[in-house]
């Protein structure tokens, strides 16, 4: 059964040549909205994330809140293995699938069937599994005979449109989901709408980043407020919308 433990977690990130004590300080205070110091070197160091401690576990949907540089896509690319804690101990039981960066892996001279077969083993595809897969992958995305042109020759739209069909064919125990895009036409967003709630419904654990209150409101039963890379608050949904509202209106 999938399970995420996090205790006493940190991330930081040293920042080189720069003056801890000038303006450039203050931006990256105000642009991370993580914690600034110096480490024993008398580096800068941005720390991302700080003493987070958190445990979510099979049936937890959490929807992550909390304004820009708060710690939402530190966290994520935490759980996905794409950072490393400084401090703490972390363990995940299960499977991770993370929709965080949906252009990822998509080659512009390959064509979208080429993309289909390199991006679904970039995500950890079985090779069989993603060629059975590839007629419903298609039809999903709509783009038809453009499939067999090389993605260089699709609209900014149309690319997302594969990428988002390639990277939703995945199976996943943990689903990480940064943010959430449009991608076209009504009746492709109804499709796509649809292949969204069915990997939240295969999922032991989903956590979404998002700013629209709606989305949280109908996908999760848990609610993450992030601030300063610290937990502010994890529990009641609504109660989490309410303080993260509360904290906008303050400023």
């Amino acid at each position: 059964m999938a399970q995420i433990d996090l205790r006493h977690i940190s991330v930081e990130f040293p920042v080189y040549n720069i003056n801890a004590r000038s303006f450039k300080k203050q931006f990256l205070r105000m642009a991370t909205g993580g914690n600034v110091s110096k480490d024993a070197n008398q580096h800068v160091v941005v720390r991302s994330l700080n003493d987070v401690s958190l445990r979510i576990q099979h049936g937890d949907r959490v929807g992550l809140i909390g304004h820009n540089g708060s710690g939402k896509s530190t966290l994520l690319r935490l759980l996905a293995g794409i950072y490393e804690p400084t401090k703490g101990d972390i363990r995940i039981d299960g499977n991770v699938s993370p929709l965080l960066d949906l252009m990822s892996g998509i080659e512009a001279e390959f064509t979208g069937f080429e993309n289909i077969i390199m991006r679904g083993t970039v995500l950890g595809i079985p090779r069989k599994q993603i060629k059975n897969q590839i007629e419903e992958i298609a039809a999903l995305t709509g783009l038809g005979d453009y499939l067999a042109m090389p993605v260089r020759t699709y609209s900014m739209g149309m690319m997302v449109r594969l990428a988002f069909a390639i990277s939703t064919s995945i199976q996943p125990d943990i689903l990480l989901i940064d943010e959430v895009f449009g991608a076209g036409d009504a009746d492709f967003m109804h499709k796509a709408r649809e292949r969204m709630v069915s990997l939240l419904n295969q999922s032991s654990i989903v956590v979404i980043a998002t700013h629209i209150d709606e989305l949280i409101h109908e996908f999760c039963n848990k609610g993450l407020v992030l601030e300063g890379g610290s937990i502010k608050y994890f529990g009641d949904v609504d109660q989490a919308v309410k303080i993260y509202r509360s904290s906008i209106s303050s400023e």
